[in-house]
């Protein structure tokens, strides 16, 4: 059995933004820090990180934020930015403001460009978040797109050809499977995570993205109850389902 990792509380409990740790041992001094159901007397004290110290410990009668090495799954609105810096909305302004402050910070698995909504996903685990963009683990992601104009007809087949070269590039892309929905709808499988790499790829075959929706990764779907701009909290089950 793995013996759970442990951290001094005060230095927790200021990595996950609650408070500097001067602060966190004012907390603990007038009572307003519980580990199952007693008050904590020194925030210095060392604390076993496991996964049922969430409900086990309060700050201020609320249960502990996530642990260090969780992750999420936003539904990603239209016109906003996968970064930490640019203008206008971001996607780290849809966390719970404590969270975007947390060290290890919370990052974007990949991106999503301003104008792509659907399922993105966030962890502040690097190990997870690059197992996921890897190439090696050839994780799907797959999009709903719609076109400008109706498809040609010869799209299939030139993308899963493995030939298709994108402007600007010297190696050609994996092969990548289109489902035809309607004459301007289809639902396009990647295994890439090129730069723009949908909407390069038909304006390849002579068209042009005018919306691009990602319904999931791996096989996690987005759910049909998560509305835009929500997040959720990503179960074991959910992870292991990304590399099914």
């Amino acid at each position: 059995m793995t013996k759970a990792p442990t951290s001094r509380l005060d230095k927790l409990l200021s990595n996950m933004s609650y408070a500097s740790r001067r602060e966190i041992q004012l907390l603990a001094r007038n009572g307003r820090i519980l580990l199952d159901g007693v008050p904590v007397q020194r925030a210095d004290m060392r604390i076993a990180l496991t996964p049922d110290l969430e409900t086990r410990l309060l700050v201020d009668g609320e249960a502990l934020d996530p642990l260090p090495g969780f992750a999420l799954m936003l539904n990603k609105p239209l016109g906003v930015t996968c970064s930490r810096k640019e203008a206008g909305p971001l996607v780290y302004d849809l966390l719970p403001p404590r969270w975007r402050w947390r060290d290890p910070a919370i990052s974007t698995v990949g991106r999503l460009d301003k104008e792509t909504s659907g399922l993105l996903l966030m962890t502040d685990d690097g190990a997870l978040l690059h197992r996921i963009i890897s190439p090696k683990h050839h994780v799907a992601k797959r999009y709903r797109v719609q076109l400008a104009r109706p498809m040609a007809g010869g799209e299939a087949a030139l993308f899963a050809s493995g030939t298709l070269m994108l402007e600007g590039e010297d190696k050609p892309l994996a092969p990548a499977e289109l489902v035809v929905i309607s004459p301007q709808e289809a639902v396009l499988e990647v295994r890439e995570g090129r730069y723009h790499q949908v909407r390069r790829m038909f304006a390849a075959a002579g068209n042009h993205v005018e919306a691009l929706h990602r319904e999931s990764i791996g096989a996690l779907a987005l759910p049909a109850d998560l509305s835009p701009g929500e997040i959720r909290r990503l179960s074991d089950a959910d992870l292991a389902a990304i590399f099914r």
